[in-house]
């Protein structure tokens, strides 16, 4: 079902009113692990993930009609997860009064409580590095290195020029490398 169809037609079907749902649950096929592992790398928490997950699925269920095709399908599914994951992070954080630096402390502290983290010591302390990072950083790195997403598809994804992208990733990058060195 998945491989039948490209974003092209899943548009294409998804304006055809009696194959609408079928074309939705296909998109969200398609897209639902990497989205979900998206979302998970920025808040951390599984259920908290299930949760703007759910609420992304939302936004595009109620944003398809209208999308015009001015970027790929998949840069703008990427970029109302990705807002949707920070305005989560952003209302968290004025729930709990928190200020940034301890809320960054409790995702790490979640993280290494977490019963759905598989990785290793090094892969732990990476995680703990990219959660150092200030929020646009940690978005661009996630989408380069784990998405291994084009710098002109991040572009599409986060509304920013792709030469601001380059120097947030190697900014991110050194900022990781000297995390990883110190701990």
């Amino acid at each position: 079902m998945i491989s039948d169809y490209n974003d092209k037609e899943l548009l294409v079907l998804f304006r055809t009113e009696d194959k609408k749902h079928y074309a939705f649950n296909s998109l969200v096929s398609k897209y639902q692990k990497r989205l979900y592992w998206h979302i998970r790398k920025l808040v951390i928490n599984h259920q908290d993930t299930d949760d703007v997950l759910q609420n992304t699925f939302i936004k595009i269920w109620n944003g398809l009609a209208d999308f015009r095709e001015a970027s790929q399908l998949f840069t703008w599914l990427y970029r109302i997860a990705t807002n949707e994951a920070l305005t989560f992070l952003n209302q968290k954080k004025r729930k709990f009064f928190l200020p940034i630096v301890n809320y960054e402390q409790q995702l790490s502290n979640t993280l290494e409580a977490d019963e759905f983290f598989s990785g290793d010591e090094l892969q732990l302390k990476l995680q703990k590095a990219v959660l150092t990072l200030p929020e646009k950083q940690r978005v661009v790195f996630n989408l380069k290195y784990y998405e291994e997403m084009k710098y002109e598809e991040m572009s599409e994804v986060l509304e920013t020029s792709v030469g601001a992208l380059k120097a947030s990733y190697h900014h991110a990058v050194k900022k990781i490398e000297k995390y990883i060195e110190e701990n």
